[in-house]
């Protein structure tokens, strides 16, 4: 299968021509688990699954739908399959960013039952922009020029064994998942 990815769960998946059927839960939470912020360039190791695990907890935090909190967990589970290219070098990538989209599009279809609304995609974008800044300071000790957003959660950054983070995510996709 030249055009696939095989998946932790042995599923094989082409992110290129995405289907709900080649999505798992588990893959994503796997994945995300073991891939690090910023592209392995911070002070100490912090998944992509622990920041999503915050943002989902920020929504929740700020009295967001259950719908939002998840849409927070998932919102980067396209990188579980495309990998993660960091926001400055995106921008530049309009092919990549079409992949990404298509497959977020499914992938919120397949957990969510549809695409964002625009108002729900802007609560994502509003707290994953917050997170990043905390992100910034403390794994990059690099903070953004903007003042500090307020926060309604306590976060850490603690290195976390992988198999904890994913079984969090895990967790709190069976806690939020819209049935």
């Amino acid at each position: 299968m030249p055009d696939c990815i095989t998946t932790y769960t042995g599923i094989h998946f082409d992110p290129l021509a995405p289907t709900p059927e080649g999505l798992e839960i588990r893959d994503i939470a796997h994945a995300l688990s073991l891939l690090c912020r910023g592209n392995g360039h911070v002070q100490t190791f912090f998944s992509v699954g622990q920041h999503c695990i915050h943002c989902a907890l920020e929504a929740q935090a700020r009295g967001m739908s259950r719908r939002v909190v998840l849409a927070c967990l998932l919102h980067d589970a396209s990188e579980a399959y495309l990998s993660d290219v960091p926001r400055p070098f995106k921008k530049s990538l309009p092919a990549y960013q079409q992949l990404e989209n298509r497959l977020l599009a499914v992938i919120y279809q397949t957990y969510l039952g549809s695409e964002l609304t625009a108002e729900e995609a802007a609560q994502v974008k509003q707290i994953d922009d917050d997170m990043l800044w905390y992100d910034l300071t403390t794994l990059l000790r690099d903070p953004p020029a903007r003042p500090a957003p307020a926060m309604s959660t306590a976060f850490s950054y603690e290195v976390r064994p992988f198999a904890q983070v994913e079984q969090h995510y895990l967790a709190l996709y069976e806690q939020f998942r819209l049935q």
